[in-house]
């Protein structure tokens, strides 16, 4: 059995992040031990709409999801909840 480093105390989420991100997870977590969980009676939270939208705004939206690296639908809520916030 591979002998793991020990995981850093971070002081936040982004500390954290910025370290997973660099650092090979598998040199930390044994993954071998862990446990296959189903959740099968989840309900979706949110339901689908149709909506129209001119090809020319899809097509500008989905660039701008493309650069922000987000689903342009995830971009669509995020600006609608903002909206109305």
């Amino acid at each position: 059995m591979k002998k793991l480093k020990k995981i850093p105390y971070f002081k936040s989420e982004v500390e954290e992040r910025k370290f997973w991100q660099k650092v090979d997870s598998t040199e930390y977590v044994d993954y071998s031990d862990l446990e296959n969980w189903q959740f099968p009676n989840l309900k979706l939270t949110s339901r689908p709409i149709t909506i129209r939208l001119p090809n020319t705004l899809v097509d500008r939206l989905k660039i701008k999801a493309h650069q922000n690296d987000i689903p342009y639908q995830t971009l669509i809520k995020r600006i609608l909840f903002e909206a109305v916030a």
